[in-house]
Order: C-alpha cells, then sequence, then structure tokens
C-alpha cells in the first residue's frame, strides 16, 4: 500500500491537496474569478464561489466550510462591492485557520482589469508562500471519504455501488470516516438503514430524514429519478434506492451530517441534504456536483464516483475517483474512468478484488496519484441557494 503524505493544517487535519482557491462572493465577481485563474489551470489554482446577492446562511457556512478545508492552502476572495455576502466574517475565518488570505474588491480596486492583476500577483505568491510547507505521513484513520452515485442504470447497483461499499467497509475498519448521501435516493431503505444505527437514539432519525426527502420531492412534484436512469433499465425509485444504497457498505451507521458540519470522530456516517420545513429554493441538490460539494464541506479528500451510464464531471478542491459500474460505457469512455468495475459482470473481477482496488486508489491519492478528471481538468463546482438547518439532537454524537 502506498505511503500517504499530506499538508498539515491548524486545526490537526491534513490535506492530500495543496489548492488555490479564488471564491466569488457574488456573481459579478465570477468572471474575474475565472480571469484571474486562467493562467494557473495546470497548478491547482481553483475557481469557487456563491453567486447569489440575497443573504444566505447556508451560502454562508457553507463557503467557511470548503475556503477552509484540508486541501486548501490559501484563498483568494473576490468581491463586487455591494453584494450581501459577508466577506469580513469569511477572510476571518480563513485566517483563523491559518491560511493566507486575500480580499479584492472590484469597485474600490478601479474595476476588472485591475482586480484581475492585483489577483494574479497574490496567487503568484501565495503559491511561493504555501509551496514549502513541509508535508507528514498521514494516516488511512485521517481521511474522510464521501461517496456518490449519478448518470445510473441497472448495472450500478449490481457492479458499481457494492464494490465502493466493500471500500467504504475497509476504510471504517482503518478508523476512517466515510459519509454517504443522497436521502431523496433512499426512499424505501430506511428501515434497514435504521437497523444499522450505531445507537438506538439515532434509528427514528434516520427513518425522519428519508421521509423528509419523500415529502420534499412530492411536494416539488418530481422525483430523484432521471429518463437516463430508465433508459439504462431501472424500474422505479426503490431499484434505483437499493442501488445507490449498496454503496453505503454494511459497517454501522454512527450519525447523520449536514452540509458544512464535520464528523467528530471516524464511522460511517449519513448526510442529510433535503432542508427541514417547506422547499424554499427548489430541488434540494440540482445536480451530482451540488452534491459532490456538499460532501467535500464536510471534509471529504475524495470523492467516489460510481457511474453506469458514464459521468465526466469532477470538482475543485477534492479529487473525484470515477468507478465505472458498466463494462460497455467504460469501453466508450476508458479516459474518462478510474476502476472499471464492469469486470464483475464480465467475470473477470470479484466484488472484493474491485472494492480493494477502490480502497488502493483513494489511499493512492494521499501519495500524489492523480484521478482521471483531475488530469483532464475538471474542477466543476455548484453552490446554489439552500435553507440551512442544524443537525437534530442525538444525530452527532461526540
Amino acid at each position: 500500500m502506498s505511503q500517504m503524505t499530506a499538508w498539515p493544517r491548524k486545526d490537526g487535519r491534513k490535506g492530500i491537496r495543496n489548492v488555490v482557491v479564488v471564491a466569488y462572493l457574488v456573481e459579478c465577481a465570477h468572471h474575474v474569478c475565472k480571469q484571474i485563474a486562467r493562467p494557473f489551470e495546470e497548478s491547482d489554482v481553483q475557481v469557487i464561489g456563491f453567486s447569489g446577492c440575497f443573504p444566505s446562511q447556508y451560502g454562508q457556512e457553507m463557503m467557511e466550510a470548503l475556503c477552509t478545508h484540508p486541501n486548501v492552502g490559501a484563498v483568494q476572495l473576490v468581491s463586487l462591492g455591494c453584494e450581501n455576502f459577508k466577506k469580513t466574517q469569511l477572510a476571518d475565518a480563513i485566517r483563523a485557520s491559518g491560511r493566507p488570505v486575500n480580499v479584492i474588491t472590484i469597485q474600490d480596486s478601479g474595476g476588472t482589469a485591475a482586480a484581475v492583476a492585483a489577483g494574479r500577483d497574490w496567487v503568484r505568491q501565495a503559491q511561493d508562500q504555501i509551496a514549502i510547507l513541509p508535508k507528514v505521513a498521514m494516516d488511512v484513520s485521517e481521511l474522510v471519504i464521501g461517496t456518490i452515485c449519478g448518470g445510473s442504470d441497472a448495472t450500478s447497483g449490481i457492479t458499481g455501488n457494492p464494490a465502493a461499499g466493500i471500500a467504504f467497509d475497509q476504510l471504517v475498519a482503518a478508523g476512517a470516516t466515510c459519509i454517504f448521501e443522497e436521502t431523496g435516493e433512499l426512499i424505501g431503505c430506511e428501515h434497514v438503514m435504521a437497523a444499522r444505527a450505531a445507537h438506538p437514539d439515532l434509528k427514528p432519525h434516520i427513518i425522519e430524514i428519508v421521509d423528509k426527502a419523500a415529502a420534499y420531492y412530492a411536494a416539488m412534484g418530481y422525483g430523484s429519478f432521471a429518463n437516463g436512469n430508465a433508459t439504462g433499465g431501472l424500474s422505479t425509485i426503490e431499484e434505483k434506492s437499493l442501488g445507490a444504497y449498496a454503496k453505503s457498505g454494511q459497517s454501522p451507521i454512527s450519525g447523520i451530517l449536514r452540509p458544512a458540519q464535520q464528523a467528530a470522530t471516524g464511522g460511517l456516517y449519513l448526510l442529510d441534504v433535503v432542508p427541514d420545513g417547506p422547499p424554499k429554493f427548489g430541488f434540494p441538490n440540482i445536480n451530482d456536483n451540488a452534491e459532490i460539494i456538499e460532501l467535500i464541506s464536510c471534509g471529504a479528500h475524495a470523492v467516489v464516483f460510481v457511474t453506469g451510464r458514464g459521468s465526466v464531471v469532477g470538482s475543485a478542491i477534492s479529487p473525484v475517483l470515477k468507478v465505472c459500474a458498466n463494462p460497455e460505457t467504460y469501453a466508450r469512455m476508458a479516459g474518462d474512468m478510474d476502476v472499471n468495475a464492469g469486470r464483475i459482470l464480465d467475470g473477470a473481477a470479484s466484488l472484493q478484488e474491485v472494492g480493494s482496488e477502490i480502497f488502493d486508489k483513494l489511499i493512492a491519492l494521499g501519495a500524489g496519484a492523480r484521478t482521471a478528471s483531475e488530469t483532464l481538468g475538471h474542477v466543476e463546482f455548484v453552490l446554489t441557494y439552500k435553507t440551512a438547518t442544524p443537525a437534530e439532537p442525538g444525530c452527532h454524537p461526540n
């Protein structure tokens, strides 16, 4: 197994990447951020941000969690100047985390060209500053790994998802923190998950958040089931849910997290992505990258992404390890994939062998390996409005 090394952070966590984040605090600053980052496309300078001008506690909490993520080494914040985002609060949180941070306000700095020039100058300085940070050894128990599935088909629940679940079980056994989510795609599995609760108080909460997801999607008039799922051979949300559930493995469920919340100890956690109360801002997660970013906001160093139809997305901040469930898809899109779980259908590998391969590749990311999406330059990022709600009592025990 590869020896992991990482960048130590002030809060005791460690990062397997040392990204410079260029963050817009309103959509009006997005273009300036892209221009600042353009000369650094090959050197882990990545653009993230919150596009809204209307105040958002969720957006604030998410950006604070993401800008102080262990994979982030320095942050350039870009404000237009008249948005509602609490940029000083965000900058203070980043500074308190021990990271270099700079704030550019476009309206005060002379406009687009001047802001871009100043941002590029600061990014170069930040890169030099964080490049000399010494790396330290990192144990498997210090890893935080998330998992989702997207572009699912009938093979996802047979090969890729259960193989990811085996990798999760290996990680949890080693003391790592693993997070699975998509409560809107776990409908029908709530009682099975509740039976896996690590303590009795957690059981009703697991059932409650899945019921909440079902009610939320019913109110919106649309469930988490796409035309592509049906074309790929899935018949119902219940069938899709069984496949999605498989990637959680078989370990006890230690607790429930909300976006931007960190697990206190190692173990397996369920991420509740559906706000409480009536719908306010549309679907809880509008695409796979919104889900990936919420996993990353909980500290995920990397995300295991299982796909049957063939998703190509990666993410800013944390690498996305792509597991292809369908051998025909892998044959067409091997360049976008990291693991061929379709070998299980072909009889060329067992579930255990592919699960162990996923585990080994995750460890290799901490030893310097890159995912296919990273090599291809995928740094997608989506963060939209959502109602921020705290975790329920007893759902996240110390």
